[in-house]
């Protein structure tokens, strides 16, 4: 009997969608601005390591082609000037 006295006082307290609905309505925004901000950042960061992991790709490559005697000091010299200028 004591149950049944306390279930409607639960309701009435504003479990699920009752009169504080407007504190959960905030919350369920500020989570999704977070897990969105998180995204963001987690993006970011990983554009800029594939951005300079590439130009260290391509002067780590002319480096063995120039010490495979592939390419001359000039060429060597040449293309890094290039690869540095377009970081």
């Amino acid at each position: 009997m004591a149950l049944a006295g306390i279930v409607p006082a639960l309701a009435d307290m504003g479990w699920g969608w009752g009169h504080h609905s407007w504190w959960g309505g905030l919350m369920m925004i500020g989570w999704w601005l977070l897990i969105a901000g998180v995204v963001v950042l987690v993006v970011r960061a990983l554009g800029r390591q594939s951005s300079s992991t590439s130009t260290g790709g391509a002067e780590q490559v002319l480096g063995e082609r120039y010490a495979r005697g592939e390419i001359d000091e000039t060429e060597y010299r040449t293309r890094l000037a290039v690869i540095r200028e377009h970081r």
